[in-house]
């Protein structure tokens, strides 16, 4: 189904994608050819149905589409942009499979091969941007005409629901390229100029507080956003533009005021259950959805789908987005205190390069294995996670395509349990697809940031608490033998063969630095596979980001990836030039008017 996008050649034809009311809900889709029904012309949606149905496909673009699909940069998680391109995962897979994985994991984004990836992600942040404009011009028009159609409360919801999901789609351009055009319904040349990246945040602060006005305190029904929806975004733009007062107002409010908790344990927050999915930790995620009679599999967990362990598991492929050595390491904890030995031990954290089995007797973070699938750990219900420490048999009887090159771990967040029946049944590699839902925006991550803010506003014991509430309910439940729904979480005082879990509490932080330590070590912890990795570490400065990515590569709390993982030596140093991704060039040149460019590219690119 296709509307005219008024900015075709920024994002290519514009896919309309109605969820309840499109081809698999028309029964008589095309039966007759008597009035073309292929192309939904403005009468045709000019009605309430039809800006309903305009709207849904406005949220459509929060993950990869079938229109907007030549690779898996445009996934809703980030994971290529977020994980690979900060020390979380590697790409995984093999070294031939994805090759512009290869560019952006090294830091080589000026590339050809690295630009197909960067177009998909600019090209779905902006059609999902087109998307929302469209809807609010098509609304208001309809409105106007018959405005018997609406009342005034699902009048303010629409409009209020498009101006949320504009500022989402931009704000996801902005933590990627920083300096970008911004567009408003009213907007009738694509070839704008960049704004600066303060221009941007005054934006979408001014579009979330619109939003905020508009939107009802209960969101329309799940997946939808509401008005907490919109207050809880704002304070993770302020944190990101470093308003860090201002952050903390807003974040409190939603704290002590908004529906959101934490999950009573971790394990209930990346699931395929359905009875968990938009529980009371979910702010803000894409709604995946597998045997809803879309053939394909095309609204299941599209951008995630290779991220699963390889052929000699039930999953059988791809292999992608492997977590790191240094990742793995980082959830080792102090024996004595529970706490990170990021934190306790700085100088030798990470200096072991050993498969870190079910053997290991070192005391872990329980995240860990609800994030890593490692080798004799039983995978959620899905048996034991099996690489083994000798790559041929690792290749022949495990879970790992290639671990030369990526290495013996593999992701979980993203996977579905045996028993949630969340798997699709239909597409390409159906093992694979799910209705997992993506977080895009979780309530521990708000917590964070929320502490972030406390921290440089003074308020250490405010810090303090919200990180010891996080790893608080970090405790609760370890990975169990996972031979039914009942055991595959278990209290972590039950003895279990593959791991020795710990999590202590932090004494009220002695000083802003180490309290800024604290809480960025918690962000990783709690966020890692996530996709925030690698915005976070940009925000934080040069001076930080350069000091983990190069550190990551060449030598921090004594290892160094790149003689764990040989081809990291070909990797860029991180320097300035890295704190922005590179504008696409075909999105310069397609901006030129009259010969000049309205876009520029970011420093050094």
């Amino acid at each position: 189904m296709k509307i005219v996008s008024k900015h075709p050649l920024l994002v290519g034809t514009t896919v309309l994608t109605l969820v309840s009311a499109g081809i698999y809900g028309c029964k008589d889709f095309l039966a007759t050819n008597a009035t073309p029904q292929g192309t939904l012309s403005e009468t045709i949606l000019f009605n309430r149905a039809g800006v309903e149905g305009t709207l849904i496909g406005a949220y459509r673009p929060l993950d990869c589409t079938s229109v907007i699909q030549p690779n898996w940069g445009c996934s809703a998680s980030n994971w290529v942009w977020g994980s690979v391109a900060a020390d979380d995962s590697y790409k995984g897979s093999n070294a031939t499979d994805q090759p512009p994985i290869n560019d952006i994991e090294g830091l080589h984004w000026g590339t050809a091969d690295a630009e197909t990836y960067l177009n998909a992600k600019w090209r779905i942040v902006y059609e999902g941007v087109v998307r929302a404009n469209a809807t609010i011009r098509l609304f208001k028009s309809v409105l106007a005409a018959r405005p018997g159609d609406f009342s005034a409360a699902d009048a303010h919801a629409i409009e209020g629901e498009a101006i949320f999901l504009r500022a989402h789609y931009h704000f996801e351009a902005w933590r990627m390229w920083g300096r970008i055009p911004y567009y408003r319904e009213d907007d009738v040349d694509f070839r704008k100029p960049n704004e600066t990246s303060a221009e941007v945040a005054a934006d979408l602060i001014k579009d979330l507080d619109s939003a905020i006005k508009l939107l009802p305190a209960t969101a329309r029904n799940k997946g939808r956003s509401g008005q907490w929806t919109a207050k809880a975004y704002k304070g993770r733009v302020q944190v990101y533009a470093g308003q860090f007062a201002a952050a903390v107002t807003t974040l409190k409010d939603v704290m002590n005021n908004g529906p959101y908790k934490l999950e009573l344990s971790f394990d209930r927050v990346w699931t395929g259950f359905s009875d968990l999915a938009n529980g009371p930790e979910t702010i803000w995620a894409f709604q995946a959805s597998a045997n809803d009679g879309e053939p394909n599999g095309n609204n299941s967990n599209w951008g995630e789908r290779l991220n699963f362990p390889y052929s000699a598991s039930h999953f059988g492929c791809c292999g992608f987005n492997q977590p790191s050595q240094n990742l793995v390491n980082f959830f080792k904890v102090d024996p004595a205190t529970g706490l990170p030995l990021a934190i306790t031990n700085p100088t030798t954290w990470n200096a072991s390069d050993a498969n870190f089995t079910s053997a290991s007797t070192e005391p872990v973070d329980p995240r860990l294995d609800w994030t890593v699938g490692r080798d004799g750990v039983p995978y959620k219900d899905w048996g034991l996670y099996l690489c083994n420490i000798v790559p041929a048999q690792c290749i022949k009887d495990g879970w790992v395509r290639d671990p030369a090159n990526g290495g013996p771990y593999g992701p979980k967040k993203n996977a579905h349990e045996k028993a949630s029946g969340a798997e699709s049944t239909t597409g390409w590699q159906p093992t694979q697809l799910n209705s997992v839902n993506i977080h895009l925006f979780r309530y521990a991550d708000m917590l964070l940031l929320l502490a972030e803010a406390m921290v440089e506003t003074g308020d250490l014991p405010g810090a303090t608490a919200i990180v010891n509430q996080i790893r608080a309910r970090a405790a609760v439940k370890v990975q169990g033998p996972g031979n039914t729904r009942a055991d595959m979480a278990v209290d972590i005082t039950t003895p279990v063969a593959w791991a020795v879990y710990k999590v202590g509490q932090y004494p009220v932080f002695p000083g802003a630095a180490y309290a800024r330590e604290a809480v960025r070590a918690e962000r990783r912890l709690e966020l890692a596979m996530e996709g925030q990795r690698f915005f976070d570490l940009r925000r934080w400065g040069l001076a930080y980001a350069t000091a983990a990515i190069n550190g990551y590569i060449n030598a921090e709390g004594g290892g160094a990836e790149k003689t764990r993982r040989l081809y990291k030596a070909g990797a860029e140093a991180f320097i300035a030039r890295h704190l922005l991704y590179p504008i696409p060039g075909i999105q310069i040149e397609l901006s030129k008017a009259a010969g000049a460019q309205t876009l520029t590219q970011n420093p050094g690119w």
